[in-house]
């Protein structure tokens, strides 16, 4: 029997060049496509965004909406009331921070006319030397400069009415997502399954319900870190005699949201208004404030609450931020965390997943595993009531 001749140009060939070529265009082919998916996001991001938006909130409700399934309350009415939490938690906030700047409105004024009274005092001095007059005449020049460009200004005004129609359309987008997705989020989640071939169902499924799992846990210890966060803030503001102390507590809480620079930023806001309202001391004293409350969370909440639901390094989540902030600026940055958390997650499950499993005994499995990895001293909490927020 003949055997068939060799091919010398493959024996040519050095068998770790077969592999890396093997590799390359394999990764080349990935990288393409991962971009086609890119561009038609940042065309379709109007629509892309908001969606995202919802499915965040939903994953934020679902363990409400689960909870009181459980509690043999109907599916549209625990669906409804979580719906109605979040309306009413939000128009709370609006309310007390209105009522708050209305309060301190007299005081502001005085205190703004004495600080601006003694900045002129301060720039009139040496070595800057600029009087009211020099004032006076920068003013008359920016004004000016404002009636030369009226044009550009209106038109950047109906660029900013066309935003707003596009933020009403998101607001549509991401009630109806999240009021489906909670409804009925097991069928749609099937759907999207059965687009796949028979064979890899199966990991497709455990990959989904395992970052719906860490999605949920991460909004969840988002959440109480924001609220922590703005808590801290808030007392400090209070004991500082800060005005506007609830309007920063909620600035610090909705920039939790976006780690590493939501921080900043909020803590950035806290200590200018203590500077001009209230001076350089109890603004260095605010700095400090933010500084521990911030490193408290870093180093003492944040790790305790996430434990192994969320297995994401902080050099990973500093890198994921700042190239989400560079792509897509503070979308990026606020979908940077969640997104990499979520992926790393699916990745492991599909990974690990084995034919004939189930995904939730996979999920279960794995975090045994996490949980002896990390010596049990982080607990589990993030499994009560997030594998219902998929099949909801």
């Amino acid at each position: 029997m003949l055997r068939p001749q060799a091919d010398p140009v493959a024996e040519a060939v050095p068998t770790g060049m077969r592999i890396a070529g093997a590799f390359s265009w394999r990764f080349l082919v990935t990288v393409a496509a991962l971009a086609v998916v890119v561009a038609l996001v940042v065309l379709l991001q109007d629509i892309v965004v908001p969606f995202l938006v919802g499915l965040l909130v939903c994953a934020l409700l679902a363990p409400f909406s689960a909870f009181l399934q459980r509690h043999r309350w109907p599916k549209w009415l625990a669906v409804l009331t979580a719906c109605i939490s979040v309306v009413v938690v939000l128009g709370i906030l609006a309310l007390v921070v209105t009522a708050q700047v209305r309060y301190d409105l007299p005081t502001l004024e005085r205190r703004l006319t004495s600080n601006v009274q003694t900045f002129q005092t301060l720039l009139a001095s040496e070595p800057f030397g600029i009087t009211s007059a020099q004032v006076t005449k920068y003013l008359a020049e920016a004004t000016k400069f404002l009636q030369t460009h009226a044009t550009s200004i209106l038109s950047g005004a109906a660029e900013a009415g066309s935003g707003l129609v596009h933020a009403l359309e998101g607001l549509f987008i991401v009630v109806f997502t999240t009021i489906f997705v909670l409804i009925d989020g097991h069928r749609i989640w099937s759907w999207v399954v059965r687009i796949f071939p028979r064979r890899s169902r199966g990991r497709i499924d455990a990959a989904g319900q395992a970052g719906w799992k860490t999605l949920t846990s991460f909004i969840r210890v988002q959440l109480i870190v924001a609220v922590t966060d703005a808590l801290g803030i808030v007392i400090g503001a209070l004991a500082l005699g800060l005005p506007l102390a609830v309007p920063i507590g909620v600035i610090v809480f909705f920039g939790a949201f976006v780690p590493v620079v939501g921080a900043i930023v909020a803590g950035i806001v806290a200590v200018v208004i203590a500077l001009v309202f209230n001076g350089l001391v109890p603004a260095l004293i605010m700095l400090a404030v933010v500084i521990v409350v911030q490193q408290l969370e870093s180093h003492v909440l944040h790790p305790f609450l996430t434990g192994s639901a969320v297995k994401v390094h902080p050099l990973g989540v500093v890198l994921g931020v700042t190239a989400g902030t560079t792509i897509a600026g503070v979308v990026g940055a606020f979908f940077a965390v969640p997104f990499i958390a979520t992926v790393n997650a699916m990745v492991h499950a599909a990974a690990d997943w084995r034919p004939g499993e189930d995904p939730s005994a996979t999920a279960s499995a794995e975090e045994s595993d996490d949980r002896e990895v990390d010596h049990g001293g982080e607990g589990d909490h993030g499994g009560e009531g997030d594998h219902g927020g998929v099949q909801s």
